[in-house]
């Protein structure tokens, strides 16, 4: 015969109230993480996985204070990303920004802000060692220029346009006026396949909400598609 197993002590009352509130303390927790994914969505462009207009330039504005004159703002532009969702489909758009979107994260690393403008439309904010700078952007460009295989097979040659600012250049930190001026790069490149550094001349470029006057879109600056 058996013995029932005996338990090492009996519940006290301290022990029982801990164990009675685990269970609607459990519950709250379910629906607090939930809540927490979906506040966390909310932050996100649902497509790229990229950062929205707010976070971004929460997160931009906390690194340019942080690291001053080594911060770069960099501005990118998808290339001729109509043509391609006219001849292949929107389905081939949206893989083209996934990619770049993918590929940004992955250049910037995780203490970047990394955001989704709308559209096809970018920007990164992060640390740059000054000597290595122009090595960087390079490097940026040469990955935005690698094809994307859609799921069907079919091969997208892509490519994309990069303007960049620095406060060291630009003589400010603030985020508009660098974003600004790396727009203005952006454009002076466009097409080119190199990225731009912008001057101190490219700041004073006529802008509306912080982009270049006269940009397509101009007045849905930061929101994301």
């Amino acid at each position: 015969m058996n013995t029932p197993a005996r338990l090492p002590g009996r519940f006290g009352p301290h022990a029982l109230l801990i164990a009675t509130a685990a269970v609607p303390l459990t519950g709250w927790a379910v629906h607090a993480a939930a809540l927490h994914k979906r506040l966390a969505a909310t932050r996100r462009d649902p497509l790229t996985g990229l950062l929205r207009r707010d976070a971004y330039t929460t997160r931009a504005r906390r690194l340019l204070a942080r690291h001053g004159d080594t911060t770069t703002v960099i501005m990118i532009d998808a290339d001729r990303f109509k043509q391609t969702n006219d001849r292949m489909g929107h389905a081939a758009g949206d893989a083209v920004l996934a990619a770049f979107g993918v590929r940004l994260t992955a250049w910037a690393g995780p203490r970047a802000a990394v955001g989704r403008l709308g559209g096809d439309e970018f920007a990164v904010v992060l640390h740059l060692d000054p000597a290595h700078r122009q090595l960087r952007l390079e490097q940026l460009v040469q990955t935005l220029h690698n094809p994307v295989t859609l799921d069907d097979g079919r091969t997208v040659h892509v490519a994309a346009s990069v303007g960049a600012a620095t406060p060291d250049v630009i003589g400010t930190r603030d985020l508009g006026r660098l974003q600004r001026a790396a727009d203005a790069a952006l454009y002076a490149g466009k097409h080119t396949g190199r990225a731009v550094l912008a001057t101190a001349a490219q700041a004073a470029a006529p802008s509306v909400n912080g982009r270049r006057a006269g940009r397509p879109g101009t007045e849905m600056w930061g929101r994301a598609a």
